[in-house]
């Protein structure tokens, strides 16, 4: 069990959800590891906080593909496997790539203004050696495509699925190597879109999330 687990109190989020960050950020920066067993008890005295807090943000990291629950055996880290990566990146494909392609159409000056500060401050993030802040800020930049597509069930089915790809983001986030190309990619659908050309859009998409794919495949085979 990591020695860096510290909750940050948040006087605005319930007790559980408070525990359930500090887990996830533990689990996404590699604190806890893949198969790390995830006892209550030590949670609890480790953290200052009953079992029960402990019991419900375990249960809120299973429904994000983080923790795995084993009847009779307790709870532990969930590994990455390929299959999971692949079945994420299909579906955030196919859907931002209809966002992508909407916004090209119906983005407004405002928000093109908004994308512009996004993909800057992506940027600016990358130079600050913090994995979560640019993670953070890649997602802000996409966020804004999908608000620009206009369609709240779009939007809310994407934000659904966030979660679910927020790990694949992190674990390709931990190689700074990448950001130049990271940099480039964000620019040149921003470029795409500027100019309306769809087709543009989706293929800078498809060689954004194809890079992801490979390297987060190759760190799975590493861990393995």
């Amino acid at each position: 069990m990591t020695d860096n687990l510290e909750l940050k109190m948040d006087a605005y989020l319930p007790l559980r959800n408070v525990v359930f960050q500090t887990l996830r950020t533990a689990i996404l920066t590699g604190e806890l590891q893949p198969g790390e067993r995830l006892m209550e008890l030590q949670l609890a005295e480790k953290l200052g906080v009953s079992r029960t807090p402990i019991r419900e943000a375990i249960h809120m990291l299973e429904k994000e593909g983080l923790a795995k629950i084993v009847p009779r055996k307790g709870a532990h880290v969930a590994k990455m496997t390929e299959k999971d990566l692949i079945d994420v990146l299909m579906i955030r494909k196919t859907l931002e790539d209809l966002a992508l392609r909407t916004a090209c159409e119906l983005i407004t000056k405002e928000e093109l203004e908004e994308l512009e500060d996004a993909m800057h401050l992506f940027e600016d993030a990358t130079k600050q050696d913090d994995v979560v802040k640019t993670a953070q800020a890649d997602v802000a930049f996409h966020d804004v495509i999908y608000k620009a597509a206009d369609n709240p069930k779009l939007l809310n089915i994407l934000n659904n699925l966030r979660e679910q790809m927020y790990r694949y983001r992190v674990e390709y986030l931990k190689d700074s190597s990448i950001f130049p190309q990271l940099v480039k990619e964000h620019r040149q659908m921003y470029d795409a879109i500027v100019s309306g050309n769809q087709d543009a859009a989706a293929e800078c998409l498809d060689k954004h999330l194809h890079n992801q794919a490979m390297a987060v495949r190759d760190i799975i085979r590493e861990q393995e």
